[in-house]
């Protein structure tokens, strides 16, 4: 990564020698690897159209007000560069020391956006058992994974897409819930939907009634899809879907020799650690306005539930494949801590 950074007493002559050898037309101005400026080949040709002198340093160029985000942010590092129109952004730990520069064009994932503004409803009302003893004291939309709560990422992620309206079903903790947003600078809209009771996840949409005309995305709060959604809410109208659930490609190896009995007692057959491949449920939907119309309200339902009522009455019910690395899960705690990796928390 040396060729992307420069120390701020080199000239602006080496600058553009160095933006030239590493074809990316940036360089981060830094003291000791700490970062202090962002300079460009358009702030260089700003600077000789000034008759600027080509052996002052580097400093005179620079814009010594760069965009960057710390170590624990860096997944929402597509979304800050398509916010600011820059191409690229630097990743600092605390103290501001260069750790790595993300590219847009390096990221394969990128996303566009939803051909129209999307809402999103989050799931947030469990007591999320499995992640015990954390949620003995937070709430599972509020455990950290970094700096920020999954919660918190899950929204970003789909701010990205420039959804810009949230619901949150909350029960649980609530109160701890609410406290923590009320706290924060948001550029989006998040509405509380308070359960008093436990309604399951399909219950708990049925308090939106009224509230959402159009099609709507519907996800846990403890999983991030890292992929890209545009392309599943284009499958969900194009199929004419009423749900379209997430589905990710899971491979299994049992790590014993299986034995297959017949109906004498016999052997059948035997497959030493076969291979299983499936598709599972990630928690997350896209979903017509009229599923919740169609809910009784405040009555206790869950969502496979109403997707298997809809089934049998012949509605369509989609699939949207994704890779088994797209989908991060932290219901159980082995789960938390691979989150973490994946997101270099």
């Amino acid at each position: 990564m040396n060729e992307l950074y420069i120390e701020e007493n080199k000239s602006i002559l080496e600058a553009m020698q160095q933006i030239n050898q590493n074809a990316r037309k940036i360089l981060f101005v830094h003291q000791n690897k700490k970062l202090l400026a962002s300079v460009t080949d358009g702030d260089i040709r700003r600077w000789m159209m000034k008759n600027g002198d080509l052996q002052s340093p580097v400093r005179c160029a620079a814009n010594y007000q760069p965009i960057y985000l710390y170590e624990e942010q860096a997944d929402v590092a597509i979304y800050t560069m398509k916010k600011y129109q820059i191409s690229a952004i630097p990743i600092v730990d605390k103290n501001q020391i260069l750790q790595k520069v993300i590219f847009a064009t390096d990221i394969i994932k990128e996303h566009g956006f939803f051909e129209k503004e999307v809402s999103v409803v989050i799931m947030a009302g469990g007591r999320g058992t499995r992640l015990s003893p954390y949620t003995n004291i937070l709430p599972k939309p509020l455990i950290p994974i970094g700096d920020y709560p999954i919660v918190e990422h899950i929204i970003n992620r789909f701010c990205s897409y420039k959804c810009r309206q949230f619901y949150m079903i909350v029960n649980y903790k609530r109160n701890m819930i609410k406290a923590y947003f009320d706290e924060l600078e948001k550029e989006y809209q998040l509405d509380f939907i308070v359960e008093e009771k436990v309604l399951g996840t399909g219950g708990g949409i049925s308090l939106l009634k009224g509230k959402i005309k159009d099609t709507f995305i519907l996800t846990n709060c403890d999983i991030l899809i890292d992929d890209d959604l545009t392309k599943a809410y284009k499958q969900h109208k194009e199929s004419g879907n009423i749900i379209t659930m997430i589905c990710s490609l899971k491979n299994f190896t049992i790590p014993y020799g299986v034995v297959n009995i017949g109906e004498d007692g016999m052997i059948q057959s035997m497959q030493e650690k076969p291979h299983m491949s499936f598709f599972t449920n990630t928690g997350c939907y896209f979903v017509e306005p009229e599923v919740i119309e169609n809910l009784e309200y405040n009555k206790p339902a869950d969502f496979p539930t109403v997707i298997e009522k809809y089934i049998e009455e012949g509605k369509r019910i989609g699939v949207y494949p994704i890779g088994e690395d797209a989908w991060l899960d932290m219901g159980q705690l082995d789960e938390l801590e691979k989150m973490k990796a994946r997101l270099g928390c």
